[in-house]
């Protein structure tokens, strides 16, 4: 059923521009490359992370590609592991997206502040709690004000973003470089080595704990399908847009990190989770409130302006509590992204399962490749929650012998196992839905076809 977004409002190019803007390419590299190089084992193959970190996000992105083809719904994860696992695994799905942008915009927002008083000039307010707290609630306001205003203004605002980013990544880079290979290259500086691509010169067990913090720098390239219902051919583009997206960020980010380290030596979360609580009240997994629309704009009123809220308090909690907490919570991110990511892999096998066998496109597209990138974020989140719960791997104190990546992340996923369990209730006919396969020939179609819940047949 027709959820009221507005179609065709946005091509193909703006599916990208919207995945790889939504990863904030400029942003995720300052705040975490520091943190991948500093662990244990990595330094100069901090590249090898990047490109390590991109295989599992290539194949997941293939089960976006193919779960978009048979079900373009907005609500991504969230819908099409319903329809798969059932609907308790689904709405697990939805909630680990939702936390994953509740944890991330105090970050997100903490450093628009403290680089916006930079800008100008503002260096004492820049290390001032109160400024970067008032700064921060504007810069959250405003990305919702836009997400509210429609996605068209949305899509234009992110073109313009991303275009600078790229531009300023790509000017570093080349300067970079120049200085390095330069008659008088920077002191400390070093020159690029092919050994920085090699993951085997790493520690296998440190380059897994890397993987988390790499997989919240590739976060995000999802959000361009998140708004596939508002898009020109919403079956195909998005999809394609997706894996499109993780190929250009991993060339970004393999360039950008090596011209980093040689000359050193070392808004969007808003719009794809408004997205995602929209599906979720359309499907009555939560309350309707969250499927109002604007009748002007097309975009859901309600889980825009909830969700700019709910960032408004957690941001200025977090930054009340300590600097560090922003810091950790960089690692949390990364626990409910691997679980999202992973059950979206391995999903898209089971959902196609009647499929796989018709040819080996089929099984290593739809089949193998998902599971297998689905499975690897499976075993970097489970890893890395047991290097991060030590208390010498964080930068807070741990709170009741806990430390706080694992609250947050972990924690956070409880707690939504909580919710939903004692919102079971309320929600009979959602949690009453049965699992499905994909509808027959949906591969197929040239057009989509509106997916019909088909009974498991194993």
């Amino acid at each position: 059923m027709d959820k009221g977004l507005k179609k065709n409002a946005i091509g193909y190019l703006s599916n990208i521009v919207i995945g790889v803007a939504s990863t904030a390419p400029a942003y995720s590299l300052a705040a975490t490359l520091g943190f991948i190089v500093a662990v244990k084992g990595v330094g100069v193959h901090a590249p090898a992370v990047m490109l390590v970190a991109f295989i599992p996000m290539l194949l997941v992105a293939a089960a976006y590609k193919y779960f978009n083809r048979a079900d373009p719904d907005a609500g991504t994860t969230f819908a099409w592991v319903t329809r798969a696992f059932g609907p308790m695994t689904g709405w697990m799905n939805g909630w680990a997206i939702f936390l994953s942008d509740v944890i991330v915009m105090a970050s997100l927002a903490a450093i628009a502040a403290i680089y916006t008083f930079k800008l100008f000039g503002f260096t004492e307010l820049g290390e001032s709690k109160a400024a970067i707290i008032v700064a921060a609630v504007l810069w959250i306001a405003l990305m919702t004000w836009i997400c509210y205003r429609g996605i068209e203004l949305s899509a234009r605002i992110q073109q313009f973003l991303l275009g600078a980013e790229v531009f300023i990544l790509g000017l570093f880079s080349v300067v970079a470089f120049v200085k390095v290979y330069g008659s008088h290259p920077p002191a400390g500086s070093i020159k690029p080595s092919l050994d920085w691509i090699n993951p085997f010169a790493m520690n296998f067990s440190d380059l897994v704990v890397a993987l988390l913090l790499a997989v919240f720098i590739y976060w995000g390239w999802d959000s361009g399908v998140a708004v596939n219902e508002e898009s020109e051919d919403p079956a195909e583009g998005p999809g394609k847009a997706a894996v499109i997206s993780t190929i250009l960020l991993v060339l970004i980010y393999v360039i950008v990190t090596a011209a980093a380290q040689s000359f050193h030596g070392t808004q969007t979360t808003i719009l794809p989770t408004a997205r995602t609580t929209l599906s979720m009240a359309h499907w009555k997994a939560v309350t309707n409130l969250l499927s109002r629309m604007h009748k002007r704009y097309l975009t859901p009123t309600v889980s825009t302006l909830g969700f700019g809220l709910l960032s408004i308090i957690v941001t200025v909690v977090l930054l009340l509590l300590s600097e560090s907490v922003l810091e950790d919570s960089l690692t949390a991110i990364g626990f409910p992204i691997c679980f999202y990511y992973g059950f979206t892999g391995v999903a898209c096998g089971f959902y196609y399962r009647h499929d796989l066998m018709s040819s080996a496109r089929n099984f290593l597209l739809l089949g193998l490749g998902p599971l297998i990138g689905g499975l690897m974020l499976f075993g970097i989140g489970v890893k890395a929650a047991f290097y991060y719960g030590h208390a010498e791997n964080v930068s807070s104190k741990p709170i009741l012998g806990i430390t706080l990546p694992l609250w947050m992340g972990i924690g956070g996923m409880v707690l939504g196992f909580v919710i939903m369990l004692a919102s079971r209730p309320f929600f009979r006919d959602y949690f009453s839905r049965k699992w499905e396969t994909a509808p027959p020939g949906v591969l197929d179609q040239p057009a989509p076809v509106a997916p019909t819940p088909a009974p498991v047949d194993f």
